[in-house]
């Protein structure tokens, strides 16, 4: 079985983005398309702690919902979370009712407030973005974390955050654009590499 398919659409895509509209819609509008803005950053770490165990298509189910109950993923916002809110977590279905992972994201939401004045956390992602590769062509091209995302996972951890192991951190450097890992020939590829560009440029103006 190919890891790359044709759809009815006529475009070819990552195998993983054509098994239901969900993630048709993820592969297609999201993965890999660079987040530069801090909500952004925060809500895919979070969102890929919440799935830590757990199967991707159950967090886009249920991502509408862990965003009203996570007062929008606004990092002021749920920093000020204290035990009364992570306890109301803990009885609300909308979210994954894991404390160790509720805690992880108020305690992130803190140190993404705590680094703004000295290194926001846009600055800090996006200066570990490593150097461009050779576009996989299989599944079994790609690895599962990289020494980029050991890198960031040792300075997210000591700037105080937590759950963010390096497949953890690699899998987000993977959502966020820091990497691209589309599959040669996936449409998707060549757009993610021209807003790659852009956002090179970004960063090189600051």
């Amino acid at each position: 079985m190919t890891d790359l398919v044709t759809g009815e659409d006529g475009k070819a895509r990552c195998r993983w983005g054509s098994t239901d509209e969900l993630y048709r819609a993820y592969h297609d509008d999201e993965w890999g398309r660079p987040v530069t803005d801090e909500r952004g950053l925060y809500e895919k770490l979070c969102l890929e702690c919440l799935q830590s165990g757990l199967s991707w298509a159950l967090i886009l189910r249920k991502r509408d919902g862990i965003r009203e109950a996570l007062a929008g993923f606004a990092p002021d916002a749920v920093a000020a979370f204290g035990r009364s809110e992570i306890e109301s977590l803990l009885n609300d279905p909308r979210v994954i009712r894991n404390r160790r992972k509720l805690e992880a994201i108020v305690r992130n939401a803190q140190a993404t407030v705590a680094m703004r004045d000295e290194t926001p956390l846009s600055q800090l992602v996006w200066s570990f973005r490593p150097m461009p590769r050779r576009a996989p062509r299989a599944y079994a091209d790609m690895g599962s974390l990289s020494d980029e995302s050991k890198q960031l996972a040792k300075e997210l951890k000591h700037r105080g955050f937590a759950f963010v192991g390096p497949t953890t951190v690699y899998s987000t450097m993977q959502a966020v654009g820091l990497v691209n890992d589309h599959l040669a020939g996936c449409f998707v590829r060549e757009e993610v590499e021209a807003d790659q560009r852009d956002v090179q440029r970004l960063f090189a103006d600051r």
